[in-house]
């Protein structure tokens, strides 16, 4: 069975954004925080249901609405009763208010930096891009570039970076998100930086920072596939390997905020070289640099070694394509190794949904139907289906939307943090 391929758009209105959590799995967070990621989750949804949903009393979502309207974070919306058009008093339906914050999410790349602004309902106001040099790079030369593209950016929502309330950035590698540290990352130089302090002192706005891989679960577990489910697992393919795993509506990360790094998995001992400086990484034989190695060994493409990575890797496709045998067995052979990656997830996770992103998905001898049985022999035979694979192009703005959900999720958990006379009232109200 082939995987779906689907292309997923920024949806604008008031369909929601934000995890769809069954109203049991609440218990933990405070109750005011329940009701308003409620409210955001659904995009528009009247009191009543609000009570239903979450299992509370009218009055007691009457009193934390009331609070919520007063903070500026959400409104009353007017809405016509189905059936009821034009009759009667119309309904009243609670919604984010939108314009009561503006974020920014921004995604590093080896290759080009990406930008979206959003407004506190996840609405997309702007976006862009700007190339970048080859190569690591300083972090005094990944701070200018933070600030060009924001300047940009905020010039195309026709507002400057004071009317921003924080800003989200996805990069490459190994990222403490509490720490605020890159302790290794393919585009800066030097290890264990402080990006997200730098980054504060040269934008003058609160910055959170984490795995870009990360920020691809979270953009599918705020816009997209991932909204009402549990526990989902996204692998990423471009320069590197990366993933992203949602367990109980959240971001997994493990102790020490590092985990679930699928591409430095070891599928070869002693094997080929990864850009991490060990060997035998799943990445060193999947990702773009992996493959772009292959072709200029098997092919004979040394006269090529100069061109951008990309267009090498476009004719290597257009060559596997056209039946050329040792392009397609160079494809072959990393969707072998994917297989194993992949197959490793289900046996460690048994995640519901299993989504492969990135701009290496459009390969599409990495996802064949060679690599999917390959993988189903690996796993492990419980006489069960195994979990679905989805393809989703979204497109380089992706990995910045997940960014920009980070920057609201942070400011979201800022505001609603209680106060202990709050704190209070809530868990009487429970």
């Amino acid at each position: 069975m082939r995987p779906r391929v689907t292309r997923h758009d920024r949806t604008e209105g008031r369909g929601g954004v934000g995890p769809l959590i069954p109203p049991l799995q609440h218990a933990l967070r405070p109750l005011r925080q329940q009701v308003f990621e409620h409210v955001r989750a659904a995009g528009l949804v009247p009191r009543v249901q609000v009570a239903k949903d979450l299992g509370i009393s009218p009055a007691s979502v009457t009193t934390l609405t009331l609070e919520l309207i007063e903070a500026g974070l959400i409104v009353e919306v007017a809405a016509p009763r189905d059936g009821e058009a034009g009759r009667g008093r119309p309904a009243v339906a609670l919604g984010v208010r939108a314009e009561a914050h503006y974020v920014a999410g921004m995604k590093l790349s080896d290759r080009e930096h990406t930008a979206v602004i959003v407004d506190f309902a996840g609405t997309l106001i702007a976006d862009d891009v700007i190339p970048r040099r080859p190569g690591p790079m300083a972090l005094s030369e990944i701070l200018e570039s933070l600030e060009t593209l924001l300047t940009r950016v905020c010039a195309k929502a026709n507002m400057t970076r004071t009317d921003l309330s924080a800003v989200g950035i996805g990069v490459p590698g190994f990222v403490d998100c509490a720490e605020g540290v890159v302790l290794w990352s393919s585009v800066l130089l030097d290890r264990n930086m402080p990006l997200a302090a730098a980054a504060v002192a040269r934008l003058g706005l609160p910055v959170t920072i984490d795995n870009d891989a990360n920020l691809v679960a979270l953009a599918e577990l705020w816009f997209g596939a991932g909204r009402g489910l549990s526990d989902f697992a996204v692998v990423t393919i471009e320069h590197g390997v990366g993933m992203g795993f949602v367990m109980n509506h959240r971001i997994y990360r493990g102790a020490q905020r590092l985990g679930l790094e699928l591409g430095h998995m070891k599928v070869q001992l002693d094997g080929a070289l990864c850009r991490c400086g060990q060997r035998g990484c799943l990445e060193a034989y999947v990702a773009d640099y992996a493959l772009a190695r292959e072709a200029t060994t098997a092919l004979n493409w040394g006269h090529k070694e100069s061109q951008p990575i990309n267009i090498l890797l476009e004719s290597l496709y257009d060559h596997a394509k056209a039946g050329n045998a040792t392009a397609k067995s160079i494809f072959r052979r990393a969707g072998r190794y994917l297989a194993v990656g992949l197959s490793n997830v289900i046996n460690l996770f048994d995640p519901a949904l299993i989504i492969l992103s990135g701009e290496r998905m459009r390969y599409d001898y990495l996802y064949a139907a060679e690599t999917l049985a390959e993988m189903d022999n690996l796993a492990i035979n419980t006489g069960r289906p195994r979990p679905p694979i989805e393809i989703h192009a979204w497109g380089d703005l992706l990995w910045a939307h997940g960014a920009a959900a980070l920057a609201l999720s942070a400011i979201s958990e800022a505001i609603l943090a209680p106060q202990p006379a709050q704190q209070s009232r809530e868990i009487a109200a429970q």
